[in-house]
């Protein structure tokens, strides 16, 4: 099998415009797969559809702790509240502010074993999936190589 195989196609992306607050409001309405699973990190690609970054629950994290990180030096501090504090401070940021640049990516013809070996060797929950001129055409996550494994190890044929 290949990466075109099992990849889901692109129904929702982010620009390096949109805010952090826009962020989070399309990963919590945006749904993939049969089973319509929550997303937790969207592609950013630029008006050209030219794949830019990738925004994950990670990033978002990162731009509230760094806030967090040197209040931490405060010592006896009161922090009932301040996560959410920190967030609507963060709100207005951009995404290419925050967003991972240097995102891998594979052929939609690459075999899935190398899939799996770059998700496994970069810790990476989702991949995206381009074509021969360098363009996005889907995004492959851990969970749907790990259900072509399932399928190929139950498999009664093989």
């Amino acid at each position: 099998m290949k990466a075109k195989d099992i990849m889901e196609p692109i129904t929702s992306y982010l620009s390096p415009d949109n805010t952090l607050k826009e962020t989070v409001n399309r990963m919590r309405v945006t749904s993939r797969g049969e089973n319509k699973v929550g997303v937790k990190g969207l592609l950013v690609l630029d008006k050209e559809k030219n794949l830019v970054g990738i925004v994950s629950i990670k990033d978002i994290l990162k731009a509230i702790i760094p806030s967090y990180m040197s209040l931490m030096e405060l010592g006896d501090f009161t922090w009932d509240g301040m996560l959410e504090e920190m967030a609507k401070k963060v709100a207005d940021k951009k995404v290419s502010e925050i967003m991972t640049r240097e995102v891998i990516s594979v052929p939609d013809d690459a075999p899935l074993m190398e899939c799996a070996n770059l998700m496994v060797s970069k810790n990476l929950q989702r991949i995206p999936v381009v074509n021969n001129e360098q363009k996005i055409v889907g995004i492959i996550y851990v969970r749907d190589l790990y259900y072509a494994i399932v399928k190929a190890l139950l498999d009664k044929e093989n």
